[in-house]
C-alpha cells in the first residue's frame, strides 16, 4: 500500500519483533509485539512502532513492562501540562526509564511471567466454566419442574387480573417529582428502583390513573435487550412505568406471584418471550402484550406452587452464593498478574 488508498499521508511498515502502540488505548494494554502474522503490515501514525535494539532489549520484555503501573505513572508524569492526556506521545514513551537486566535474564523472566500468566488465564476460564455449569444446573432443574405434563396450562391472560404496560408518551423528566421506572430497573428476580428518573406529579397522576403498580405485582421487560426478565415489586413505593416494562397482576386464586416470576425467568418462560418478540432485526424488538397474554402457564395447585417456589428459591440461593464466590475469585485473579509483574521487574521472580 502506497498511501493512495488511505487518508493518511504516511504509513509505517511493521517488522517482526517491533513494538506497536495504540496511542489511544495503550493504557488499557493495547501494546503488542509484531509476530509473523503481522510482519509486513502497515500502520498509520496512530500506531507508532518501535524497533528494540538487538542484543539489548527483548520485545516481550518491553511488552510486559508496558503492563505495569510504574510505566504508566512515568508516562503521566512526563505528560503533565500537555493536552490529550489519554493519548500517548511517542517522544514521551521513549523517555520512560525501564529496568533492563541482561538479555538472557530478560528472557528468563519473560518466560516465567508468561508461564504464570497462562496459569492465571486457565484459572479464569475454569471460573467462568464453573459459573456456566451452576447456571445450567439451575436451568435444568427449572425445566424439569415447569416441563411436567400433568400440570394444567392456561393462557397467562386468563390467570392475571391485569396485564398492561407503561406510558407510550415520551416522558418529560424533572429534578423534583415522582419516581419513574423503565426496563433498566428490572433484572431476573431483582426489582431495582434505586436509580431512577422523575416526572412531574401531574404526569405521574396521568400515567397511573388506570393502573398503578403495587407491591406483589410483577414487572417484566418487554422492550430492549432484556426482554422477558421479570421481578416482583417487593417494596411499598409509588412509581410510574415506561412502555418498556409490562405490569402483571396475578389472580391469587390461580397463581402466586412467586411461582409466576420463577416461570417467566425460567428457560421455558424466556423462550416464549423470545419467540413472541416483534420487530427483532430492525430494532431491539418488543414483546406484544396480546402475545404475552397468550403464554401457556402451568397451573399446579397453590400448595404445590409454594413447594416449587421453596425448592427453586433454595437452588437460586446456592447459585447466587457460587456466583458471589466466583466474583471474589475473579477479583483475586485480576490482582494476580499486576502482582506477578511487580515482583518480576523488582528482580523477585
Amino acid at each position: 500500500m502506497d498511501g493512495g488508498l488511505t487518508k493518511y499521508q504516511q504509513l509505517f511498515r511493521a517488522e517482526h519483533g517491533d513494538i506497536v502502540v495504540n496511542k489511544i488505548w495503550a493504557r488499557n494494554g493495547s501494546v503488542a509485539v509484531v509476530d509473523d502474522s503481522l510482519a509486513g503490515c502497515h500502520g498509520s501514525n496512530e500506531f507508532p512502532m518501535f524497533a528494540p535494539l538487538q542484543g539489548r532489549l527483548d520485545p516481550r520484555w518491553m511488552h510486559w513492562v508496558t503492563k505495569t503501573q510504574d510505566f504508566w505513572a512515568q508516562c503521566d508524569q512526563k505528560s503533565q501540562g500537555t493536552s490529550g492526556q489519554n493519548r500517548i506521545k511517542p517522544e514521551r514513551f521513549l523517555e520512560v526509564e525501564i529496568p533492563l537486566p541482561l538479555l538472557d535474564e530478560q528472557r528468563r523472566i519473560v518466560a516465567r511471567i508468561e508461564e504464570l500468566a497462562a496459569k492465571v488465564e486457565v484459572a479464569r476460564e475454569l471460573r467462568s466454566l464453573s459459573v456456566d455449569e451452576v447456571t445450567a444446573l439451575g436451568n435444568s432443574q427449572a425445566n424439569a419442574i415447569f416441563g411436567r405434563t400433568e400440570y394444567q396450562t392456561r393462557p397467562l391472560g386468563d390467570v392475571c387480573l391485569l396485564i398492561t404496560d407503561g406510558t407510550h408518551q415520551t416522558p418529560r423528566y424533572v429534578d423534583d417529582g415522582a419516581i419513574f421506572l423503565s426496563a433498566q430497573n428490572v433484572k431476573p428476580f431483582r426489582f431495582m428502583p434505586e436509580v431512577h428518573r422523575k416526572v412531574s406529579r401531574e404526569d405521574f397522576a396521568m400515567y397511573t390513573a388506570r393502573n398503578k403498580p403495587v407491591r406483589g405485582d410483577i414487572l417484566l421487560t418487554r422492550v430492549g435487550a432484556g426482554i422477558g426478565e421479570a421481578a416482583i415489586i417487593d417494596q411499598d413505593i409509588e412509581f410510574a412505568i415506561y412502555v418498556s416494562v409490562a405490569l402483571l397482576r396475578p389472580n391469587l386464586t390461580y397463581l402466586t406471584p412467586e411461582f409466576l416470576v420463577h416461570w417467566l425467568n425460567s428457560p421455558i418462560g424466556r423462550s416464549h418471550s423470545r419467540s413472541n418478540t416483534l420487530g427483532r432485526g430492525h430494532s431491539q424488538g418488543n414483546l406484544n402484550l396480546n402475545l404475552l397474554r397468550s403464554f401457556p402457564v402451568p397451573i399446579p395447585p397453590i400448595e404445590r406452587q409454594q413447594q416449587i417456589v421453596t425448592e427453586l428459591d433454595a437452588l437460586q440461593a446456592k447459585i447466587d452464593a457460587v456466583k458471589a464466590l466466583q466474583t471474589e475469585i475473579a477479583a483475586e485473579l485480576d490482582a494476580m498478574l499486576p502482582a506477578i509483574l511487580d515482583k518480576a521487574f523488582k528482580g523477585k521472580l
